[in-house]
């Protein structure tokens, strides 16, 4: 176990790899519950969704880099944006454990077609059409928020982790 809890200070560059890639496939999972299962994001999974690919790129970048104060900056900015969407996500999480009386997040796409003009309702559609408070999917019995918020918190430990072994290292 301790080796394990290592890992993340002897091999941050093999760390960011991995983080990068569980990002994506996080993604593409992502993409397939909306266009093969057809589920609706809502505007707070869009903006995780924003967070997540903030995450990939930042690890992926980072993980090329070979200048551990390069490494660090982006290790940082990583850190940052997991953090953001571990909130969103446990906002959401938070909204459907406590759903509101009313729609949580705004209209679905039908009706921001005929109440919007179309240059208007295109950019609304990009904030995605669900109800952030719906539960639509669970895995042993978490929602997608649920996991979105632990995967958040893990690449946020890892971030920390990872700052955290080379600030031992230069000291």
């Amino acid at each position: 176990m301790t080796r394990l809890l290592a890992l993340p200070g002897q091999r941050p560059r093999l760390v960011l790899a991995l983080i990068a890639a569980v990002s994506v496939a996080l993604l593409a999972f992502g993409m397939y519950l909306q266009h093969v299962v057809g589920l609706e994001p809502c505007p707070m999974c869009i903006v995780q969704r924003y967070a997540l690919i903030l995450v990939a790129v930042l690890a992926g970048v980072a993980a090329c880099l070979r200048s551990p104060a390069a490494r660090a900056t982006g290790v940082s900015l990583m850190g940052l944006f997991a953090a953001f969407g571990a909130f969103t996500a446990a906002r959401q999480s938070w909204l459907q454990w406590n759903p509101p009386e009313i729609m949580a997040c705004g209209r679905d796409f039908f009706g921001m077609i005929e109440a919007f003009p179309l240059g208007r309702a295109i950019p609304m559609i990009f904030r995605g059409s669900g109800d952030c408070a719906k539960v639509d999917w669970t895995f042993l019995g978490l929602t997608i928020a649920n996991w979105s918020f632990l995967w958040f918190v893990a690449f946020g430990g890892l971030a920390v982790g990872m700052l955290l072994a080379r600030r031992r290292a230069s000291a």
